[in-house]
């Protein structure tokens, strides 16, 4: 399983989804289902621009665990 902590990084910098949006150029909904680890597949510019964002790597963004659920 694929985990997502935006919503962790977002929370840690006290940063709302719109504040995302606007920094990034990203859709409401790409954020949106990244937020709530709902996305199916992240484009590779979404995660770049996050990175950059949040000034951070890949793998503090994502993360691979075994556990499912």
């Amino acid at each position: 399983m694929i985990r997502c902590h935006l919503a962790r990084l977002m929370g840690e910098r006290k940063m709302k989804i719109s504040d995302v949006l606007r920094e990034t150029g990203l859709s409401r909904n790409t954020v949106t289902l990244m937020y709530k680890e709902t996305a199916q597949k992240i484009d590779v510019e979404a995660l770049d621009k996050l990175c950059r964002l949040f000034e951070c790597a890949v793998a503090d963004i994502l993360e691979f665990t075994d556990a499912e659920g």
